[in-house]
């Protein structure tokens, strides 16, 4: 069986000195290539401190973390840098675009990050990921001059500029109207079934949790729910 691509071993995290706060307890998650789940939860169950330790962006405080088999306990912060950059993208609420890059220039970045400069290749696969998520015509724009939804299609190209097998997206819909966060939705949909790629999303948005495969309920730091939706 392959490396999951997402492997937590009894994580906690922990907060303060004369006054401890565990604030993660005990996860223990695994997460399967293609796999397309949601994380859900009431407000300060601890979701975004997992999230935060999911993405490479803090340590635990205890308990191991691996990405795609690797063992990420004893890398130095250059060495996670290195495995999250590879293997991991993001999508948040908030776009993070940079707005004097242009949509492809947005795009490229992680690739130009990677590779410590540009290379001539770079913009064209910029366009193609433009062009999976519908907006390829707005390459040259600045993110300005695009709507919320644009923005956010942007933002997805730019998460998976270097094919990783895992994306991480934390209320990617959550300042969106209906009609075009099931859109944003069935982009990130097509990316999962099309090139496989797994997805953990963060959401309060109950129809968006109901559409996916894996429901995962966080609870004042521990994982009291883990329900599948059978194939159909």
């Amino acid at each position: 069986m392959a490396d999951p691509v997402l492997m937590l071993d009894a994580v906690t995290k922990s907060f303060g000195t004369t006054v401890v706060t565990e604030v993660i307890k005990g996860v223990s998650l695994r997460i399967e290539r293609g796999e397309f789940t949601a994380l859900v939860g009431p407000s300060g169950s601890g979701k975004s401190t997992l999230l935060n330790i999911l993405g490479l962006l803090d340590r635990p405080t205890s308990g191991r973390v691996a990405i795609v088999g690797e063992e990420t306990t004893t890398l130095d912060d250059a060495g996670l840098t290195r495995l999250r950059g590879r293997s991991i993208g993001f999508v948040f609420q908030f776009h993070h675009l940079l707005p004097g890059l242009t949509v492809a220039e947005n795009v490229m970045m992680p690739m130009i990050a990677e590779r410590g400069r540009t290379s001539k290749e770079m913009h064209p696969r910029a366009v193609r990921l433009l062009e999976r998520v519908g907006i390829a015509a707005k390459a040259d724009a600045r993110p300005a001059e695009l709507s919320g939804g644009q923005q956010q299609r942007v933002a997805i190209a730019r998460a998976l500029a270097l094919d990783p097998p895992l994306v991480l997206a934390d209320e990617p819909t959550g300042n969106l109207d209906t009609k075009t966060a099931d859109q944003i939705f069935e982009v990130l949909r097509e990316f999962n079934r099309e090139l496989g790629v797994a997805f953990l999303i963060v959401t309060h948005d109950p129809r968006l949790a109901a559409r996916c495969d894996r429901t995962l309920t966080l609870v004042d730091g521990r994982i009291v729910s883990d329900v599948r939706i059978a194939a159909t």
